[in-house]
């Protein structure tokens, strides 16, 4: 079994976090522009670039302190419904969080409670194409593959958060703004699922020697 991520690793993949999604806002953008009103790569660029400024300026004590600096720069930069949702995700995992490094049982320990504040905070479940369709495969994954260590359950993670994106496209819209195309809006992803999927792949990538 691999050995836990200090807090200093955690920074550093979630500096590659936010160098992901700036790097994909154009993607974000086409997503968003199928179904939606075409601001959600703008939404999450604004966001984590001010994330990644924040992550690069402040000294952090735990890699709970990380995520919570992420999701309250993300709600009050972001704006919209995007800010307030993955604000609430990132300061949930922060929160329940409080070692001084993150193992494979805290990762899930804190995965599932952001699961669970993003469904509290926007009243959807599973199937009705949002981010929780990815999020809540990647919980699973990740559970599954806890005893394997750290890095297997963040890998299992991005990978059940792809699998559940990928479902998004044969689901028809039952909240939000993609609601009033109904079955039009089958066949594309949903780009909240999408941004979830980007970050938990950046997550589960060891940090290189460049970040900063």
């Amino acid at each position: 079994m691999d050995a836990a991520l200090d807090t200093e690793e955690i920074r550093l993949r979630l500096v590659s976090v936010c160098d992901l999604m700036l790097e994909k806002t154009d993607v974000l953008t086409k997503a968003d522009q199928a179904i939606g009103d075409g601001d959600h790569g703008v939404t999450m660029a604004r966001g984590f670039k001010a994330a990644r400024g924040a992550l690069q300026e402040q000294a952090f004590a735990t890699p709970g302190e990380v995520f919570k600096t992420v999701g309250l720069t993300l709600m009050s930069t972001c704006g919209g419904a995007s800010g307030a949702v993955f604000g609430t995700l990132f300061r949930a995992v922060g929160r329940n969080m409080p070692a001084a490094q993150l193992d494979a049982e805290s990762f899930v320990q804190a995965l599932a409670s952001g699961l669970d504040a993003v469904k509290k905070r926007g009243g959807a479940t599973t199937g009705q194409k949002t981010m929780i369709d990815a999020l809540e495969p990647a919980l699973e994954a990740a559970r599954a593959a806890a005893p394997e260590g750290i890095e297997a359950s963040l890998d299992a993670a991005a990978q059940g958060a792809a699998k559940g994106l990928e479902a998004t496209k044969g689901m028809i819209a039952k909240t939000g703004k993609a609601k009033t195309l109904g079955a039009r809006s089958v066949g594309h992803f949903d780009p909240g699922a999408l941004s979830l999927s980007l970050m938990l792949l950046a997550l589960s990538q060891k940090a290189t020697p460049g970040t900063r």
